[in-house]
């Protein structure tokens, strides 16, 4: 229709043919997640050679990758799929399917219905599950997606909460749980907290837990385990750094970790932590920049030549002045704020590197990592820090900086 056509139409008229169109968007767009849906269930990206469905509308209809991900995720709430032994899996939220295949509902309130439903007790029982589905999906009806979530968590709350009568004692305060345990390795730990340190933690968590925009690698790799997993890392050396803990054995929290000469200055070998787990020599290169790291160095009769202190590492003098020049993670394209970073030696301190402003650079955990296990290197031109890649990315490898912390 012109836009001349458009003027002649009355408001009525006008807000008539726009909810009409927006209606029928909705219908198509339930079509084609059922579409979706009956590729998945075929296995038809497999049929074609293709890891997943993504890789294939990345190049069937040009979509994002994690917009195709989602747009599958969503179509197997809402359609029938194939089970582990073969048998048809009944769609997770028929209500929801329904009420999209009649143009009431968007994508958006779908997803708003799903984080209703994993809100419910493991246990629920299936009838009460579908009247809840049912309820929120009158929600969408009348509401946008942020107030039907809202309203069906305030339902389920309600449903699902067990008050305890006014007549019954107190409840007892809740009890927050952590188990740790060393296993073959690596650190395990399970925790169970109260609503409130966990709402806390989400909080603190989900920012660090984004992943990395794309780069020339493409987009971020890791799994949402994995990405907060990195995330959880990173929130406990912003702790270390922030000085803030109290002290332990007379000296604030410090992790000591032993290593032979010959090992470190080779660059290989393994070095203990204070708990007697080992690690990679070059992975202690990293701890040694970080805060709350003590580095001991034994000779080859086990005999200390050199045990570091914590005030050879960046102060907070030195951090100030690191932070002033970088302004965040040096690296080229991170976004990350200062106080997401750590100090780099640039020529590390075991190959004879000052702990100064011209030896040192602002990385963020990411970056940090990537600079010690990687071909990337770091070079001060001008007093600006470069970052020279690896040969596979730039064969000529030449100097980039970071634009995005440059004043205007």
């Amino acid at each position: 229709m012109s836009d001349q056509r458009l003027a002649l139409l009355s408001n009525d008229e006008l807000l008539r043919r726009f909810v009409d169109m927006e209606r029928e968007d909705r219908v198509r767009a339930e079509m084609k997640l059922r579409f979706i849906g009956e590729m998945d269930r075929r296995g038809l990206a497999a049929e074609l050679g293709h890891k997943d469905l993504a890789q294939v509308f990345k190049h069937l209809v040009q979509w994002d990758t994690k917009f195709s991900q989602a747009k599958v995720a969503t179509a197997r709430l809402l359609t029938a799929q194939v089970g582990p032994s073969g048998a048809e899996i009944e769609p997770k939220l028929p209500a929801t399917a329904e009420a999209m295949a009649e143009g009431q509902l968007t994508e958006e309130h779908v997803a708003a219905v799903a984080e209703v439903m994993k809100s419910l007790p493991v246990d629920a029982p299936a009838e009460q599950a579908a009247e809840v589905e049912r309820l929120v999906v009158e929600f969408g009806r009348d509401y946008e997606p942020r107030i039907t979530r809202k309203l069906g968590k305030r339902l389920v709350y309600g449903m699902f909460q067990n008050d305890e009568e006014p007549v019954d004692k107190e409840p007892e305060p809740p009890v927050n749980k952590v188990v740790l345990r060393d296993q073959r390795g690596r650190l395990r730990f399970w925790g169970d907290v109260d609503p409130v340190i966990g709402a806390a933690f989400r909080a603190a968590l989900d920012p660090l837990a984004k992943p990395h925009p794309a780069g020339p690698e493409g987009p971020d790799p890791r799994s949402l385990v994995e990405r907060q997993g990195d995330a959880f890392a990173e929130l406990i050396n912003l702790v270390l750094r922030a000085d803030v803990l109290p002290e332990h054995g007379g000296e604030t929290v410090t992790m000591a970790v032993t290593v032979s000469y010959d090992d470190l200055k080779a660059n290989v070998g393994q070095a203990v932590l204070d708990n007697q787990e080992h690690i990679p020599v070059k992975q202690l290169r990293k701890l040694a920049c970080e805060a709350g790291v003590i580095p001991i160095v034994m000779g080859s009769r086990s005999q200390p030549l050199n045990v570091g202190r914590k005030a050879r590492l960046f102060n907070s003098g030195l951090r100030r002045a690191l932070v002033a020049r970088d302004r965040g993670c040096a690296f080229p394209g991170c976004d990350r704020p200062p106080r997401h970073c750590e100090g780099h030696h640039i020529k590390h301190w075991a190959d004879g590197g000052k702990t100064s402003l011209h030896n040192g650079v602002l990385l963020c955990r990411r970056h940090h990592d990537l600079i010690h296990q990687s071909d990337w290197e770091v070079k001060l031109l001008n007093g600006i820090p470069y970052f020279i890649p690896p040969a596979f990315l730039d064969p000529l490898r030449q100097p980039r900086r970071n634009p995005l912390h440059m004043v205007s």
